[in-house]
């Protein structure tokens, strides 16, 4: 059985600190894992904007952001410069490549993609897209493999430029198993392995989920295996900072389980690419998430 684990990236604060906090971990566990970076500055306190976004308020209330980020990454990009992450932490980030993890894009700008990529138009897209590849390829001296939406936030467009960029796979999409997306009755060819797991900034301060007893939850989720794998997305700011004894819970529990934890290039590396199913992607309101997300949807007859 193979659980994928997935990296996500979002901050300054998170790749200098969290980030070499999880390799430690991993290595420990004997753990394999995907990083993917924002990759351009660091607009987290921006975010502000979505006050207005239905459940965001609550979100925040319950999940501790101000100890999770820190004050100053919270006002990074309005009383204070957003960082360049990629140039300040281009170190922290090929050494998790010369570590032998996978290493992909999750943003340029994470705040400005999460929360404008919806109803950006086609050049706004490729804009913020080429900006990714390309400070990515200048740190690591190849190109970019695998994509992950910040936010699991997408748009036709995006989905489009998943192949032009030449992606294996991306991981943009929350959902049940591998699929080959489908968006607007246009075929994607570029193939989505989605997070199946919930968060657990989704999770924490919902149904009487606490810190102290969320790994013996989303434990319960995963004792039922996936065919193809399960996949977890962790954030470095959380499971890298103050949340790391809940994580070490759970790759203690997931090794109980009898799972192998990999990178989600393992779980491509299996699939048959041609038998998938094709799937239509949406957005969706996920529990305990603000707003919506891009989602896997209904399977088209093959």
């Amino acid at each position: 059985m193979r659980l994928g684990l997935k990296i996500d990236v979002d901050t300054y604060r998170g790749t200098r600190d969290g980030v070499p906090r999880l390799m430690d971990i991993l290595r420990q566990h004997r753990a394999q894992a995907t990083f993917l970076f924002s990759l351009g500055p660091d607009h987290t306190g921006r975010a502000i904007k979505r006050v207005f976004r239905r459940g965001f308020v609550k979100k925040v209330s319950r999940t501790s952001v101000l100890d999770h980020y820190g004050l100053a990454t919270l006002l990074y990009g309005t009383l204070l410069p957003g960082p360049d992450i990629g140039r300040r932490c281009s170190d922290v980030m090929r050494s998790v490549r010369d570590a032998g993890f996978e290493v992909g894009i999750h943003a340029y700008d994470h705040v400005k993609w999460q929360d404008g990529v919806a109803h950006a138009d086609a050049t706004w897209t490729l804009e913020q897209m080429r900006f990714a590849c390309e400070r990515f390829s200048d740190i690591f001296g190849e190109p970019a493999r695998v994509h992950g939406a910040a936010g699991w936030q997408m748009n036709l467009h995006a989905y489009r430029l998943t192949q032009r960029f030449g992606f294996d796979y991306c991981s943009d999409t929350r959902g049940t198993c591998p699929f080959v997306p489908v968006c607007r009755a246009e075929i994607v060819a570029c193939p989505q392995v989605p997070t199946t797991l919930p968060t657990l900034d989704e999770l924490i301060g919902t149904d009487g989920i606490t810190a102290a007893n969320v790994a013996a939850h989303l434990l319960k989720l995963s004792a039922a295996p996936s065919a193809a794998g399960h996949v977890y997305t962790l954030h470095a700011e959380l499971e890298g900072g103050g949340l790391t004894p809940v994580f070490e819970a759970l790759l203690r529990g997931w090794d109980a389980q009898g799972y192998q934890l990999v990178a989600l290039r393992e779980i491509f590396a299996m699939l048959d690419v041609k038998a998938l199913p094709r799937c239509e992607v949406d957005q969706a309101e996920i529990h305990g998430r603000a707003g919506t997300v891009a989602v896997q949807g209904g399977e088209f007859p093959s």
